[in-house]
């Protein structure tokens, strides 16, 4: 998250091969990201960009959904007008603000949800269905040895797509989905598909 922008010191630290080895399976959330209220004031972003030009960053690669591309977009958007109240505060030196004049953003979209245009896949969904695929093969066992039936919800806000491409590689009976809302009757049908 933007957190470590915001609070600088030992929050920004450069990545070298020993601290990034074996994570590879833990996904994102190793750094700690999560929403920043900070950034979403000037103030915050303000101090975010003295902790970048004080570190000489001038690249962002910004992984995440709406508020975390909205944040990169706005604090690109306001770079310049960021470093010349810096300057005027004598928080930065004006030929530090010359040197870093440029703030370079590279988006990726980070939802679990897989719901961007023009992608096959966006980053954490793979991983993200991988959990549930891990968890639904553990609950499989349980249900057929105590012949019980079993109500699993999965993470999407407002998307279906990993509720549906879960249900499809296990085999679940009934599913619910967003965007497709059930009919009128729906308990009778699922009740009687169960039964079968």
């Amino acid at each position: 998250g933007y957190e470590g922008l915001v609070e600088g010191g030992d929050n920004i630290k450069q990545a070298n091969w020993l601290s990034v080895s074996n994570i590879i399976q833990l996904g994102g959330t190793v750094i700690g990201s999560a929403r920043c209220k900070a950034f979403t004031t000037r103030a915050g972003r303000l101090r975010a960009a003295r902790n970048l030009v004080e570190h000489g960053i001038t690249n962002l690669c910004v992984i995440g959904g709406d508020g975390s591309l909205t944040g990169a977009d706005i604090f690109r958007s306001e770079w310049g007008g960021l470093l010349e109240e810096l300057v005027r505060d004598g928080q930065i030196s004006e030929e530090l603000a010359r040197e870093n004049c440029r703030l370079n953003i590279v988006g990726l979209v980070g939802s679990i949800d897989n719901d961007f245009c023009g992608t096959d896949m966006t980053i954490g969904t793979d991983s993200a269905l991988h959990r549930i695929m891990e968890v639904i093969d553990a609950i499989t066992t349980t249900a057929q040895s105590h012949q019980r039936t079993f109500v699993l919800e999965v993470m999407g806000r407002h998307c279906g797509y990993l509720a549906l491409v879960s249900g499809l590689a296990s085999g679940a009976d009934w599913l619910f989905i967003p965007e497709s809302p059930p009919e009128d009757g729906w308990e009778d049908l699922m009740c009687e598909r169960l039964g079968e």
